[in-house]
């Protein structure tokens, strides 16, 4: 590859993951409605693998239908254990340079594969011997905008003649998946126009996405008192402060279970200055959709001498944190 190839390569794979962190899919969490997906895919090709992988840093199978699943439930994942990296039970990622989907992402084409072990260019893939993987159809998933984010996939164990049919209905159920796309923009941009609002409140927030706590927003507030941070950047990194108080050890927990937490009377040190002050500290979970998992964390510090129950600061937090956190729900139309 040229170097020109190589740096186009590289802006869509940057591009792509940008995209993915928008919409709240780069990380492997399963959703229900992908793995419905994943399963109707394998009924309609007739394998017993299939798969909604995203494309970002790495592989993520949000839809998954794995021979597994049935004793271990929807939530079940793939055992990799490929070349030096240990077995993995349930995992629902894997890495980006292995297997064929990342192909059909670069080649932004259909890939089918009748018998992998005939074929010289994909035989040796880690992946044919870690899953016995003989056959393999990969449809590139485009997201509302056109942009390829992953893959519709269906894999089987032995070698496997697709038919016309089969691929036509794999092109079918990616694009039944745009609707959910355009969803999650109409959400995301009620949000933004909540956060405009959120830049004027005497008070900090933050709004973080992901297990990495990537910094989606920050207003004025937080910046003055606990310092300015680049957007997307991993949320420990941006605020150590906060971290050395335990609070993103809380917000790992309201990722998890989905509830909000609550810290009293917590001492943090106001950047830029030898003084310190003691804040409430409320951290909220945000859904794009009331079924959807959670996917960010909404997290206020109001001074504890301000947070007394009736004040103004305490219901306008509440206000904003709600609307936010509820917001009305577009139509699929």
């Amino acid at each position: 590859m040229d170097s020109t190839a190589s740096k186009d390569a590289r802006l869509a794979d940057e591009q792509r993951e940008r995209r993915l962190q928008r919409l709240g899919l780069n990380s492997p969490e399963p959703e229900e409605k992908f793995d419905r997906i994943a399963t109707l895919a394998s009924s309609l090709a007739d394998a017993p693998i299939a798969m909604v992988n995203f494309i970002g840093g790495q592989q993520m199978f949000r839809g998954l239908c794995f021979p597994t699943s049935e004793q271990k439930g929807d939530r079940a994942g793939v055992p990799f254990g490929i070349g030096d990296l240990p077995p993995a039970p349930d995992s629902r990622d894997a890495p980006i340079d292995i297997g064929f989907c990342p192909h059909v992402v670069r080649q932004k084409a259909q890939l089918a594969i009748e018998d992998v072990l005939a074929s010289r260019h994909y035989r040796n893939n880690p992946v044919v011997e870690a899953l016995n993987v003989r056959a393999y159809l990969g449809t590139p998933l485009q997201d509302n905008t056109g942009l390829i984010i992953g893959t519709v996939t269906v894999a089987d164990v032995r070698p496997h003649r697709w038919t016309e049919k089969q691929k036509s209905e794999m092109q079918f159920l990616a694009e039944t998946l745009k609707p959910e796309f355009q969803l999650r923009d109409s959400v995301l941009a009620q949000q933004d126009e909540l956060l405009a609002v959120f830049d004027r409140a005497p008070f900090p927030m933050m709004l973080t996405q992901g297990p990495e706590h990537l910094l989606r927003f920050a207003n004025t507030r937080q910046g003055t008192a606990f310092g300015r941070a680049d957007l997307l950047t991993p949320g420990r990194e941006a605020y150590p402060s906060l971290k050395e108080a335990g609070i993103f050890d809380s917000m790992d927990w309201v990722l998890q279970e989905g509830q909000v937490t609550e810290l009293r009377s917590v001492t943090l040190p106001l950047h830029g200055t030898d003084l310190a002050q003691r804040f409430d500290i409320t951290c909220t979970p945000v859904r794009l959709r009331p079924e959807a998992p959670v996917n960010s964390v909404l997290t206020t510090a109001i001074r504890t001498a301000e947070s007394v129950q009736g004040s103004e600061q305490q219901k306008m937090a509440q206000d904003l944190v709600s609307r936010f956190a509820n917001p009305a729900q577009p139509s699929e139309n």
